[in-house]
């Protein structure tokens, strides 16, 4: 195989139908580009780097053999997203995502089909040759946002989308298991809870690495103007050249389309202000604030969590002072039957006394002495204990 790879038409009935990654899945990629069109493609990472024209450093992010959190980078002639599974470079005119066999990534593939222009649509459009189609077809393309947008939209919403079900699933499971702890403390019950409890922790730090790189996004205007590719590409070809690196594909048919919309949409920014991002700046803080509700509810759940093991530790407390009360009554019982058991020894003795003699009735008195004097030292400490509030009322 040469160093280019091949490349091989998509079949969304075949991608469906796969679910499981296979052991080429890490180099496999499937290209979309804004006809809507996928074409799966088995190359390697020097073809891609020379394809979007990134660094090795910014393709490493999406190996998925190495371990790198949730990243949104803004390049040149291109955006690296790392967003959990979506592993994707996004330029002006092409979506390159990784591993498109995987079950996670298939609906993302689906859902850029859907969102980006068909291609039945484009043709349509060709074969009626209509001044007055064309100006509609022109008008509509003025008004929606730049492919880089379009498909950062679909990345944003897959990730929330995934990770807020995720969350779902959790809650289900957590909020009877917390309940059923309350009410029967066991050792299935107390293992059931802490996997949960892990698996939120973990869920947890994946929500928040997400809604941090965001919100770095919103706070740094300049990485947020990066990510504006079609007014990069517009700004750095004024007579467009195609001085760039190879392509695998004959030039689309409507590139020519899209830079015009794009020259036309950036004619606005280009006399104002080139650092615009008002209309990125929408877009992520709408998943933003998804992914911020979506981190709430882990948040109360841990809340909820945590009120749940102050309650059963309090429950434990309880039995535990309990279980010292109990023990506090059988020690005083102990010492009250000791001196019993003291006085019934002495005169248990083989010794020949001479009060011995004559004297049979002073046995059930001495019985009945003893065991009154042992009584009543066992009501007199367990007055002073309920005096000195040691144990309850």
């Amino acid at each position: 195989m040469t160093r280019d790879g091949y490349v091989v038409p998509a079949e969304p009935q075949a991608m469906v139908g796969v679910k499981k990654k296979n052991p080429k899945s890490s180099r496999s990629w499937v290209l979309m580009d804004s006809t809507g069109e996928a074409t799966v493609l088995d190359v390697d990472k020097y073809a891609i780097m020379h394809r979007v024209q990134i660094h090795a450093r910014d393709l490493r992010i999406l190996d998925p053999l190495l371990s790198y959190p949730s990243t949104i980078l803004g390049r040149e002639k291109a955006i690296v997203l790392n967003l959990e599974h979506i592993k994707a470079i996004i330029t002006a005119e092409e979506v390159l995502l990784r591993d498109p066999s995987d079950e996670n990534v298939i609906p993302v593939v689906e859902e850029l089909q859907r969102r980006l222009p068909p291609v039945n649509t484009i043709h349509q459009t060709q074969r009626n040759g209509l001044t007055g189609g064309q100006n509609d077809v022109e008008a509509g393309e003025e008004d929606e946002s730049p492919f880089e947008f379009r498909a950062l939209e679909v990345a944003l919403e897959a990730i929330c989308s995934f990770l807020a079900a995720r969350t779902t699933e959790l809650e289900t499971a957590a909020y009877p298991a917390l309940d059923e702890l309350t009410s029967k403390i066991s050792s299935r019950n107390l293992d059931r809870v802490r996997k949960l409890k892990s698996a939120m922790t973990r869920l947890t730090a994946r929500v928040q690495k997400v809604r941090d790189e965001l919100e770095q996004l919103l706070d740094d205007d300049d990485d947020m103007a990066d990510l504006y590719l079609s007014r990069k590409l517009v700004g750095a070809s004024s007579p467009v050249s195609v001085s760039g690196p190879a392509n695998w594909y004959p030039a689309s048919p409507t590139i020519g389309s899209k830079i015009s919309r794009a020259s036309r949409a950036s004619i606005a920014t280009v006399r104002g202000d080139e650092n615009d991002v008002e209309e990125l700046e929408m877009l992520l803080e709408a998943y933003f604030m998804q992914i911020d509700g979506t981190l709430n509810k882990l948040t109360t759940l841990r809340e909820y969590i945590d009120d749940t093991e102050d309650y059963i530790n309090i429950q434990l407390d309880n039995h535990r002072n309990q279980l010292i009360q109990l023990e506090l009554f059988l020690s005083s019982g102990t010492v009250c039957l000791s001196i019993y058991s003291l006085v019934a020894g002495i005169f248990g003795m083989n010794i020949p006394y001479t009060w011995n003699d004559n004297h049979g009735y002073m046995f059930k008195w001495v019985c009945i002495v003893t065991g009154a004097s042992c009584a009543l030292l066992f009501v007199l400490i367990t007055t002073y204990a309920r005096y000195k509030g040691l144990v309850g009322s």
